[in-house]
């Protein structure tokens, strides 16, 4: 087998395992979306928010440290224990859910029917509230996140891949328990949205606010429900990309790999997000490795964008997305 090919292949399982990171980022959209019909522009930085406040937690860092200290002239930055990686999981997910409950009763709850502009431009400033708060929390510098999980080369598809093609491919560990984590996820979430009461209650709240309000259905809930699942997905994008890259804040930026994984997947689908996300995963990898030599490199920076764009120019609505007819 030429080796030029045996490089594509590795390629294009790594941009299989990327393509699951940048999923897990999109389906927090998705579910925001589907239940409020705005576009969440906080998920980034909601993944940052909670990748801090695990680290924080775990290592027993005392909350806004730095704003004590110049304050009072302490001295203060650990309580001197460490929690362990489940119990700081657990906490950090309860205060997505606190965050979820403080969005709807302080933002959404006064934005009932405005325009979507308006709900977006809430989302923006509330991902800016988020990404200074949290460095006010927790501190700026960047931060090591361990729970726990594998990392490293996979010595089994190595030895195994060496013995069919007499090369190993370098697949990363963490990027094998991503992918499970988020297939997982993905299966939950559908199972839920489809035959579930709450599901169905968030595909009404989705489709016209005043209409499931008249049928009995709390739209306080739904959102704070829907915030909820989002800040957990957003606390596993968090915990894969930190362990991957380290927990800093340039890791509100996924938001904007997040967006052409919408665009091809369609904004209201669960499984349109996985499926987006494996086409740009694989897609840049091999686009990088066939053509970015010839032109330089670098190319895994817009290749998403560019094929975006020719997705909203011949198919809006994305592959799984809703065809949308608005009668005049």
């Amino acid at each position: 087998m030429p080796d030029q090919l045996i490089f594509a292949m590795e390629v294009t399982l790594n941009g299989l395992m990327a393509g699951v990171l940048y999923s897990l980022v999109a389906l927090g959209f998705v579910l925001i979306f589907k239940a409020s019909g705005i576009f969440n522009y906080a998920q980034g930085v909601m993944a940052l928010f909670a990748a801090l406040t695990l680290v924080g937690i775990q290592q027993g860092q005392v909350p806004f440290s730095h704003l004590i200290n110049a304050i009072f002239g302490t001295d203060l930055h650990h309580f001197g224990w460490h929690v362990p990686a489940v119990i700081a999981i657990i906490l950090t997910a309860c205060v997505m859910v606190l965050f979820a409950w403080i969005v709807e009763r302080y933002i959404l709850k006064h934005l009932v029917n405005q325009p979507d502009i308006i709900l977006f431009m809430a989302t923006i400033g509330l991902a800016y509230f988020m990404e200074g708060f949290g460095d006010l929390m927790w501190g700026a510098d960047i931060k090591k996140l361990d729970v726990g999980l594998p990392q490293g080369i996979n010595d089994t598809i190595d030895q195994v891949t060496y013995g069919w093609f007499g090369y190993g491919f370098f697949i990363d560990n963490l990027d094998i328990v991503a992918t499970v984590i988020a297939v997982l996820l993905v299966v939950s979430l559908t199972l839920f949205s489809q035959y579930s009461k709450q599901g169905r209650a968030l595909r009404a709240v989705a489709d016209d606010h005043q209409a499931a309000l008249s049928v009995g259905i709390s739209l306080r809930f739904i959102w704070v429900l829907v915030w909820s699942i989002a800040g957990f997905v957003a606390l596993v994008a968090g915990i894969m990309w930190g362990a991957k890259s380290g927990v800093q804040f340039s890791l509100s930026l996924i938001a904007l790999k997040a967006l052409p994984v919408l665009m091809l997947g369609g904004f209201t689908s669960i499984p349109g997000a996985i499926v987006g996300g494996l086409i740009i995963g694989v897609g840049e990898k091999l686009f990088e490795f066939s053509i970015g030599p010839m032109i330089g490199g670098a190319t895994e920076n817009w290749f998403a964008y560019v094929l975006a764009l020719i997705f909203l120019v011949f198919r809006p609505q994305g592959l799984f997305g809703e065809k949308i007819i608005e009668r005049v």
